[in-house]
């Protein structure tokens, strides 16, 4: 049972380690290649969005679920998908989740085809199915990832290994929406999907090639009973950041649903205390949290994705939508952002190395609070050069954040936990994503509501109740149903605009008040050699 003690694993103390003794800068490239699949498929989702809503016909909800399903299952399974990495060797986890990602990917782009041999299923049903499970080979492939790095690694490099890694990230988010909307206007949505394929058999073939494995020198029984109350606090969590919007904040199902969590996750420590004692080996050693910068790390990285996902979720509509772009346009408009973090993740590695996490991620912080409040004030008629600005001052005040979050939360970790540590980097990025979309989907939805009767003036009053809601629909998209009045489409666009204004006066007031607890973090071990604490 998950109460079994620990047994010396097979593999010696150097395998433990392995992946310091191959070249270190040859494991990034393979662990980078499976990462940019992850990259890819994310970026170039925002694009195809607009027209997977028109061919599948979906609603606002169905395409939110097709960011939320992945956000949800990587939020569940990511701590207990680092625990796996832990116990029986990053590489193999990591080499199944590149292996699944690939296949799953291939299998949302015939999701219509799969639809129609599988009864009672709908292609986008399939769809966003697909891509919960496409989730969970997410949750393998990610923390698996940055454990693999923090092994190859020495602690005085972690650093500059972290400034690489976000170039890497930066530059596949730079491709991604180029590359999506070639294919989404040339091609079809369904290709962004197919990408994925040959990129994952290249991710494939260099990880078996130049990966050396890495696990704990120990390993236990997995911790069933652990999984399970923690990935139903998690579910229980995420579920109800996605679905409060729609049963509303004080809803009787939404306080249950955050009761549950609550109950759950207490149940959760009181047995990983517990196992501790029997002498087990917990899911996560709560030891990790007694080191307060790890817990603060998590916090910083969970905040920092609530405003950014949040908010860059309704830019794809903003651009395609009322700005009228075409797919590629869109992608280019938002190109200068990931091609920033190109050049800021690597400054970003050597300042934090150079003047220590607390300046620099204050500073970020502050550029990107700039950077979001500059979003809104856009206009409908918004210059390449208006939108340019803001994204490459959002380039430079994420990275330093996102490199120094991530350095903070695995470097501090003992080496042993690389993989659970890796897990909380991630969940916490997911949750905060999740928790963006929602409630700056509610605050949004909310601001059109209100605004749209004003911009539509008389004609509001002549409108039956349904119309009025199927235009509040219409202008969450940021499109106006065609054949009507210009008075009308011009409401659309304008309640859309002023809900998109206040979603970013929203994540630049969190960017500010968020950059005060980077005076509480410090920078992560610099030798490899921290003792492991198991409990």
């Amino acid at each position: 049972m998950a109460n079994a003690k620990a047994v010396d694993a097979p593999s010696s103390p150097e395998v433990a380690k392995a992946g310091a003794g191959g070249n270190p800068w040859l494991v990034l490239l393979a662990v980078s290649l499976g990462v940019i699949m992850v990259m890819l498929d994310g970026t170039v989702v925002g694009i195809a969005n607009p027209v997977i809503q028109v061919d599948l016909k979906a609603s606002l909800s169905d395409l939110q679920w097709v960011t939320s399903g992945y956000l949800l299952a990587l939020a569940v399974f990511l701590i207990t998908a680092g625990k796996l990495g832990d116990l029986f060797g990053h590489k193999r986890v990591f080499l199944i989740g590149v292996a699944g990602f690939a296949v799953t990917s291939v299998g949302i782009g015939l999701s219509a085809e799969l639809a129609d041999i599988i009864p009672g299923i709908s292609p986008v049903g399939a769809l966003i199915g697909l891509r919960v499970l496409q989730g969970l080979f997410g949750a393998l492939l990610q923390p698996a990832a940055l454990a693999l790095l923090r092994s190859a690694f020495p602690g005085e490099k972690l650093n500059q290994a972290m400034g690489a890694w976000g170039a890497i990230i930066g530059l596949s988010s730079a491709a991604g929406p180029i590359v999506g909307g070639v294919l989404v206007e040339k091609v079809s949505w369904e290709s962004v999907f197919f990408i994925n394929a040959p990129v994952g058999v290249v991710a494939l073939i260099l990880g078996v090639m130049l990966i050396k494995d890495s696990r704990a020198k120990t390993f236990a029984r997995i911790d069933w009973l652990g999984v399970l109350l923690l990935s139903g606090a998690m579910f229980a969590l995420v579920w109800t950041i996605i679905k409060a919007p729609e049963w509303g904040w004080g809803d009787s199902t939404t306080l249950g649903f955050l009761a549950g969590f609550a109950v759950l996750i207490g149940l959760f420590v009181l047995w990983q205390h517990l196992l501790k004692q029997r002498g087990g080996q917990p899911l996560v050693p709560l030891s990790l949290f007694a080191n307060p910068s790890i817990s603060i790390g998590t916090f910083l990285m969970m905040m920092v994705a609530f405003a950014m996902f949040g908010a860059m979720f309704f830019l794809g509509f903003f651009f395609q939508g009322v700005h009228g772009l075409t797919p590629l346009e869109a992608g280019m408009r938002m190109l200068p952002m990931s091609a920033g973090m190109i050049v800021a993740s690597p400054l970003a590695g050597l300042a934090i190395g150079k003047l220590g996490p607390k300046v620099t991620m204050a500073g970020g912080l502050l550029i990107t609070a700039s950077a979001m409040f500059l979003m809104s004030r856009l206009g409908i008629d918004a210059s390449f050069v208006d939108t340019a600005i803001p994204f490459v001052l959002l380039a430079f005040g994420l990275s330093p954040v996102f490199v120094g979050a991530t350095e903070i939360i695995v470097g501090n970790a003992p080496l042993d936990l690389s993989g659970v540590a890796g897990g909380l980097q991630q969940s916490a990025m997911q949750v905060g994503g999740a928790l963006g979309t929602a409630i700056l989907g509610a605050v949004m939805a909310g601001e059109i509501s209100d605004r749209l009767p004003g911009y539509l003036g008389p004609a509001a009053k002549m409108m039956a109740p349904e119309q009025m809601a199927g235009l509040e629909a219409a202008a969450a998209f940021g499109v106006a149903p065609p054949g009507l009045p210009e008075v009308v489409t011009s409401a659309v666009h304008n309640s859309f605009m002023d809900g998109m204004h206040l979603a970013f006066m929203v994540s630049t007031c969190v960017a500010v008040l968020t950059a005060a607890l980077t005076l509480f973090v410090k920078a992560g071990r610099k030798s490899e050699g921290a003792p492991v604490h198991m409990g």
